[in-house]
């Protein structure tokens, strides 16, 4: 069961002096449990994550909270949890496995020797499920497995290119998984123009909220940057705007002691009712009911 104590939330940040100061880590589940006990954080409360993170079952069932919805798990799944994510676990003596964590300099210096391309691809919740389930014939915990004993060695030589090197051939293996599962997302032109416009709206969500401000912005037709949209996630170009509108409210809501006037405000509402009825909208709750919905589940 997940409860918000509060209103406020924890934000988890990565712990530099347990990794030579490197900013990558692999670390097992019940020992992330443990943390209740040991620095007064539930794990299976909700936390903001300040680091990115993947997790990899390796024995058992459950479930993991992500951005305010539960997703099945059990051996072989691959959670992908970006950096701002809202996340909570829910143990039981079953489930197992290890979480692979990393801190934003980390990830701009590692991938920068990857293609923008597949940077975009690995940790985007818009094109991509968080959950990826391994299938039981890939060889991709043969390469976690030597990882994980690589990590281990920290005293080896050229220790950091090892893990580098094989962290990439690791999440290359996922991506290929991934890729075979999702092969109507395969157009790159059309993931460029995606990519940009999910930007666009990041640094301009407080100034319009209109679909066509944005198709303005990348020099395409709406009707254009709609068939993008439908054709890669499902979405019109609105609906993928609001999404991101809504998430940024949610996350805020219970992550802060800020009042839905003040929220309003913050992110370009002109008036604080408009809003509430936006939110209504869009969720079927009102601020405060959401609060309310968040802190029972």
């Amino acid at each position: 069961m997940i409860k918000v104590a509060n209103k406020d939330i924890p934000h988890i940040k990565f712990n530099h002096s347990t990794t030579e100061n490197f900013g990558f880590e692999i670390v097992p589940i019940e020992k992330i449990a443990q943390t209740k006990e040991q620095q007064g954080h539930n794990p299976e409360l909700p936390h903001q994550l300040k680091f990115y993170n993947l997790i990899f079952f390796t024995e058992g069932k459950g479930r993991h909270y992500i951005d305010f919805k539960w997703y099945s798990v059990q051996k072989n799944t691959l959670v992908y949890l970006t950096k701002e994510q809202v996340n909570a676990f829910e143990f039981s003596e079953s489930l197992k496995g290890f979480c692979i964590i990393f801190t934003e300099e980390y990830f701009v210096s590692y991938f920068s020797n990857l293609t923008e391309d597949f940077v975009f691809r690995l940790f985007n919740p818009q094109l991509f499920s968080p959950i990826l389930q391994i299938p039981s014939e890939s060889d991709f915990e043969e390469y976690f497995k030597l990882l994980q004993k690589e990590h281990n060695n920290s005293k080896s030589f050229n220790h950091k290119n090892i893990i580098n090197s094989l962290f990439t051939i690791l999440i290359s293996k996922a991506e290929n998984i991934k890729q075979n599962q999702t092969l109507y997302i395969k157009d790159t032109s059309k993931i460029g123009i995606f990519q940009k416009f999910t930007s666009l709206i990041e640094h301009n969500h407080t100034k319009s909220r209109s679909a066509n401000f944005y198709a303005d912005k990348l020099a395409v037709t709406y009707k254009h940057l709609n068939t993008i949209c439908k054709k890669l996630v499902n979405k019109t170009a609105k609906n993928v705007i609001d999404d991101y509108i809504i998430l940024q409210a949610k996350r805020n809501l219970i992550n802060s002691g800020i009042k839905s006037t003040e929220l309003a405000y913050k992110l370009g509402f002109e008036d604080p009712t408009n809003f509430t009825k936006y939110f209504k909208k869009n969720t079927g709750l009102t601020p405060n009911s959401f609060i309310k919905s968040v802190s029972t589940i």
